[in-house]
C-alpha cells in the first residue's frame, strides 16, 4: 500500500499521451487527461457520488507504473498487460479508500469520459480532422466539444493540480 497521490501526479504529469505526438511547447500528459475526463465525467454524471469522480481521476493511474502505450501496442502485448493494470488499478482504488472493482456502470461511464477526451485531444492536439476523430471515437455531445479546450501545460503545473483535485475529491467523501 506504499502508493501515494504525489507520486501517481508526478509520474502521470511526466508520462506522454499519443506518444508525445502533439502540438505544441509541452507534451499533454496522462495526468491533465486524467482531469479532463473527471470534468467530462462530473458533466455528464453530476449528481454522480464523489468516490465515481475520484475513481474517474484515478482511471489511468496505474500507468505512473506501466507508462502509457497507444491500444494497438496494448493488444499485441496480450492478457499479461491488461492484468497488471486490473491489478494496479485495484490497488490504487483501494489505497484511496474505494471499492477494488467500480461498478460496471460507473465503469462505463469513465470509458464514455475516456473516449470523449481522446475525441478532444485529437482534434486539438493531435491533428486529427473531425471526420477520423468521429470514426475512431466516436461524436460526442456538441456542448462538450465547446466547452472542453484542452491547454497544453508545464509537467510541475499539471502535478500540483492534480493532486490538488485529488485532496478537493478526498475531502467531499
Amino acid at each position: 500500500m506504499d502508493i501515494e497521490v504525489e507520486d501517481i501526479a508526478h509520474g502521470l504529469a511526466f508520462v506522454a499521451r499519443w506518444n508525445g505526438q502533439t502540438f505544441g511547447d509541452f507534451a499533454y500528459s496522462v495526468a491533465e487527461h486524467s482531469l479532463l475526463v473527471e470534468v467530462i465525467y462530473s458533466l455528464l454524471n453530476p449528481k454522480s457520488a464523489v468516490k465515481w469522480r475520484l475513481a474517474a481521476l484515478l482511471h489511468d493511474a496505474p500507468e505512473y507504473v506501466i507508462g502509457d502505450m497507444i491500444s494497438p501496442v496494448k493488444a499485441s502485448v496480450g492478457p499479461g498487460y491488461g492484468a497488471l493494470d486490473d491489478r494496479l488499478m485495484a490497488a490504487i482504488y483501494i489505497r484511496f479508500g474505494l471499492p477494488a472493482q467500480v461498478p460496471v456502470a460507473v465503469k462505463k461511464q469513465i470509458k464514455k469520459a475516456d473516449k470523449i477526451s481522446a475525441w478532444l485531444e485529437a482534434t486539438q492536439i493531435a491533428g486529427f480532422t473531425i471526420a477520423e476523430a468521429d470514426k475512431f471515437f466516436g461524436k460526442p455531445d456538441p456542448y462538450l466539444a465547446e466547452s472542453c479546450k484542452i491547454r497544453l501545460r508545464a509537467p510541475v503545473d499539471v502535478r500540483n493540480d492534480f493532486t490538488a483535485r485529488h485532496a478537493q475529491l478526498l475531502a467531499l467523501l
